[in-house]
């Protein structure tokens, strides 16, 4: 039963990341100051994201070039700072929680269904890359790989780029929006006596 609830939490992250978003919108109370800071953390985080998926032939294979040389799984890992600064971005304790909620349900559930996938399909080889022995051995092969940015496409991840300046977009529209509707009211307003 619980695996099965891990599995589907794994399955379903994509989704629920769109209705989280959608919340994290709403509940955003975004300035230029904490978009600025907030967003160049982000892309601290994407930058991560774009490092670790141009080293690795998804599902084809365990890698241990890049930052797979130093961290297990450098794309969550990447997606956990991007978080990070879009909460900072948003100005608001309600989407900081509702970040961390996201991300810790869902990125356990896929890295435990991952690994599960990767011990199965890969065996051995995926075993001793995360006890560290594959680093050691340091194969030209697996650490040697140079970045390719053809690689990171094929994986998607322009799609996580895209995700993340549709993310800025909106929170600057938002804080624009925010402070055109306070300063148009603020300007309107009929003072008793006045």
């Amino acid at each position: 039963m619980f695996e099965a609830l891990i599995a589907a939490l794994a399955r379903l992250r994509v989704a629920l990341g769109w209705v989280f978003g959608v919340l994290v919108i709403v509940l955003a109370q975004p300035t230029g100051a904490s978009i600025a800071i907030g967003m160049s953390i982000a892309a601290a985080g994407e930058a991560i994201r774009v490092w670790a998926a141009g080293h690795l032939n998804k599902s084809r294979e365990v890698t241990s070039s890049g930052p797979y040389r130093w961290v297990g799984h450098p794309l969550y890992l990447g997606s956990a700072v991007m978080g990070i600064g879009l909460a900072v971005a948003c100005r608001s304790v309600a989407v900081a929680v509702l970040v961390a909620v996201y991300l810790a349900s869902t990125f356990t559930a896929a890295i435990k269904s991952e690994e599960a996938y990767l011990r199965r399909a890969f065996g051995e080889q995926y075993d001793l890359y995360r006890s560290g022995v594959a680093a050691k051995r340091r194969s030209p092969l697996a650490t040697g790989r140079r970045f390719s940015l053809r690689q990171a496409i094929a994986n998607r991840e322009h799609r996580a780029v895209v995700g993340l300046l549709v993310a800025i977009l909106l929170l600057v529209l938002k804080a624009t929006y925010n402070g055109m509707f306070w300063r148009a009211a603020g300007t309107h307003v009929v003072r008793p006596g006045g």
